[in-house]
């Protein structure tokens, strides 16, 4: 339904973020990155958005991109949860972040340190 919706609203920021989430929770980190980088440039001041794309390329292992975009994304004042969240990926990076939760990392998980 999300990729229906985004053929139909290629310029509509918020639906192409939305797939690219979609690829990011099934592990299609590299498609996700293509998707949240277009979302990006349509919304470029929102910080959810900027949130997503660091967390891609993260996974891809672009840690220096992410971190800009996790800094990118506390500059356009997401609300405090989401902040403190993002200051901890900048700080301990994603997988961390990650395990504390109780979910499965991503990076360490596949040996891409």
């Amino acid at each position: 339904m999300i990729e229906t919706a985004a053929a139909a609203r290629p310029d509509n920021g918020a639906i192409v973020d939305s797939l690219g989430w979609v690829y990011f929770q099934f592990g299609r980190y590299e498609e996700a990155v293509v998707h949240l980088e277009r979302a990006a440039s349509l919304e470029p001041v929102d910080p959810v958005i900027n949130d997503h794309l660091g967390d891609a390329l993260w996974a891809v292992g672009r840690e220096i991109e992410a971190r800009f975009q996790w800094q990118r994304a506390l500059s356009f004042d997401p609300d405090q949860d989401e902040a403190d969240r993002i200051r901890d990926k900048l700080q301990r990076g994603l997988d961390l972040v990650l395990v504390d939760e109780g979910r499965a990392p991503i990076r360490i998980a596949s040996g891409d340190d």
